[in-house]
């Protein structure tokens, strides 16, 4: 949020969101819009008496009556040469002693096509069909292999590359050069033998349009790794006598209608005939607070999962929330719990 202007005399103020808006791509002759939203806040109402364009090739709409509380500044780029742009408007208006400047930029492409349904994330000039990496149901031993698939939609080559691997990733782009308008698979491989420690495994890679790019968090690809404990060897008559976990639902739906936290509790029974250990209690994401009233249970012990959710940090997560636990019981090793909130 940026504060313009204030004259003392009327404790006027104009304010803005965003002085800068990235309207990304559109093809060639195609013109795309920036919408600038503006805020006044005092007791004098602001009229924007001109918005001067650096160029014909940008239209501007705007009120030309006086305007309290809040307006809008539309401003137009008509596309008629390929590659970025960038313009900008001078302000006019008698909430400001001197002009201020609204910015808008993009890409126009020559063969556009609306790829939203099939690349809905975007990196930089880069998009992508997911953002995140999930190794499930790992093995000691196994090599497992996750791909995301990548589309250049700059006017450059690109060199699309993974930074910040673990040394239990490797990653392979094909082809190694994207042109533009192309795309390619980014293959990322998993060796199972290079995690430390059964259940969870988090960390965050970063894409990288060219080698020697600056890390960005805006280009974070989140990465998640389940191991599983091994229970090869296991006989039929022993998994007669193993602990039995049992659970009273494994998703929860969690309804906050207005209210800023949420709990529930999920009873955990264990049905077996020997010990139940819990050795791993661990969440996908931020959001959510678990306590687990025991972690060892005895025959027929019962314990409870008390789960709180927290409205506002689940907004800003971008994967499926979900509790995990790892178990020493050889049909349930790991318990997903899913949260479903809205």
């Amino acid at each position: 949020m940026l504060l313009l202007a204030m004259q003392p005399a009327c404790a006027q103020k104009l304010i803005i969101e965003k002085t800068t808006i990235d309207v990304g791509r559109t093809g060639y002759q195609q013109p795309i819009t920036a919408v600038f939203e503006f805020r006044v806040k005092g007791s004098k109402k602001v009229k924007i008496t001109d918005v001067r364009p650096d160029c014909s090739c940008t239209k501007v709409e705007y009120p030309k009556t006086e305007q309290g509380d809040r307006f809008q500044i539309r401003m137009t780029y008509d596309a008629r040469q390929l590659g970025h742009f960038d313009k900008q408007a001078a302000v006019v208006s008698n909430a400001t002693s001197k002009p201020f400047y609204i910015r808008m930029k993009g890409i126009v492409l020559r063969e556009y096509q609306d790829l939203s349904k099939n690349y809905p994330i975007t990196m930089g000039d880069m998009l992508l069909d997911h953002s995140d990496l999930e190794f499930d149901d790992i093995n000691r031993g196994d090599q497992q292999v996750q791909v995301i698939q990548i589309y250049n939609g700059s006017t450059k080559v690109a060199q699309p590359n993974l930074m910040h691997l673990p040394p239990y990733l490797s990653a392979t782009m094909v082809p190694e050069r994207l042109g533009p308008g192309r795309a390619g698979t980014l293959t990322v491989t998993l060796n199972s033998n290079l995690l430390h420690d059964y259940g969870l495994t988090q960390s965050a890679v970063y894409l990288a349009e060219n080698p020697g790019d600056t890390v960005s968090a805006d280009h974070e690809i989140a990465v998640s790794a389940v191991l599983l404990p091994s229970f090869l060897g296991m006989t039929a008559a022993q998994k007669q006598y193993a602990p039995k976990m049992a659970l009273s639902k494994t998703v929860v739906d969690i309804n906050f209608n207005g209210k800023s936290k949420k709990k529930d509790v999920i009873v955990i029974t264990n049905k077996g005939r020997t010990d139940l250990d819990i050795s791993s209690l661990q969440l996908f994401t931020g959001g959510l607070r678990v306590s687990l009233g025991k972690s060892k249970l005895k025959p027929g012990e019962k314990t409870e999962l008390k789960i709180t959710a927290i409205r506002e940090d689940l907004k800003k997560v971008r994967t499926r929330p979900r509790i995990l636990m790892i178990t020493n019981d050889p049909d349930h090793s790991k318990v997903t719990i899913t949260i479903n909130a809205k």
